[in-house]
């Protein structure tokens, strides 16, 4: 069995988690310093009160209930100093394995920002893999690889691949956040990505039957959501299929798949196991797999993990 990978943004000037603890965290994007609920810091604050209140600039404040229900309830920020409901950000390394791109920012009622900043490595990994696939593809008839994002929120993932050379379409049943990822390109200088606005399952059945096929495919599915017709989602219920559907659209070469699980209780290796099943890999030698955890470090040195994920390529 491969050993676990546990990765975090590097080299990122735009973005740092400052401080951690006592079910919060402390982040800077950009110049603007925040604070905000998380419920996985369960240790001790390595600053004090009078100092996170000296730095931020907003904090967030949950409504009742928050945190304890599954879901998000809203909440209010609350300003400490001057600064606009709305800013950007860039993303970039400074890696030639590694892309630039610009990101909108902006304080949502529900503590979110517009952005999952430990989410930075699966960029990279998406944008390499575009590359890689697009070197494969050069011959003949070449063309550029077509990459499908599901659940694709603010679109980060969705400009990795396209600043890559993807053939992007990017869904999600939120037309709020389409709109707000479209900013997001125009921002940075991009086009042509396809925007969706639809139940991911029941898009990904359409293109099965349609006989489409994708070069490579991200997910990024929440644990409980609704589509736009008010398709009920549910994470425990509805994965497997999911990805079992999602085998028949990807190609059998020169392919790669992410999956990016924030759920509580879902392990790296539950992920690999499911992923494993459903796309059939042992019987693909060839199919190469990693799987990990997402986190991000404050200046502690206290590791906060966020997400788990699972990559295939082959």
């Amino acid at each position: 069995m491969n050993d676990m990978l546990l990765e975090s943004p590097a080299g990122w000037k735009d973005y740092e988690l400052i401080d951690s603890g006592g079910f919060e965290k402390l982040e800077r994007f950009g110049k603007y310093i925040m604070s905000r609920p998380e419920p996985k810091a369960l240790w001790d604050k390595s600053l004090s009160k009078k100092q996170w209140a000296d730095m931020a600039h907003t904090e967030f404040t949950a409504g009742a209930g928050f945190g304890k229900s599954g879901k998000e309830d809203s909440g209010i920020w609350h300003m400490l100093k001057k600064m606009p409901g709305q800013w950007n950000i860039s993303y970039g390394s400074g890696r030639a394995d590694s892309p630039e791109f610009n990101l909108r920012l902006g304080l949502t009622s529900f503590k979110h920002v517009g952005v999952f900043p430990e989410q930075a490595p699966n960029w990279d990994y998406i944008y390499r893999q575009t590359k890689r696939v697009a070197r494969s593809l050069k011959g003949d008839a070449p063309r550029p690889p077509k990459v499908l994002n599901l659940f694709a929120y603010t679109g980060a993932a969705s400009l990795a691949a396209k600043c890559a050379g993807a053939d992007t379409t990017h869904l999600d049943s939120v037309r709020q956040v389409v709109t707000w990822a479209k900013e997001n390109m125009q921002s940075s200088g991009l086009d042509n990505i396809r925007w969706i606005i639809e139940d991911a399952l029941k898009f990904v059945r359409r293109e099965a039957k349609r006989g489409n096929r994708y070069d490579g495919l991200i997910l990024d599915p929440p644990a409980y959501g609704h589509g736009p017709d008010g398709e009920k989602w549910k994470l425990d219920e509805c994965l497997f299929d999911l990805l079992s559907a999602c085998s028949s659209i990807v190609e059998p070469e020169n392919s790669f798949v992410v999956l990016n699980l924030y759920s509580n209780g879902y392990s790296a290796l539950l992920g690999k196991t499911v992923m494993e099943s459903a796309f059939g890999l042992k019987k693909n030698p060839r199919a190469r797999m990693e799987f990990g955890e997402l986190y991000l470090e404050d200046r502690a040195g206290r590791a906060l993990p966020l997400s788990v994920f699972v990559r295939m390529e082959r």
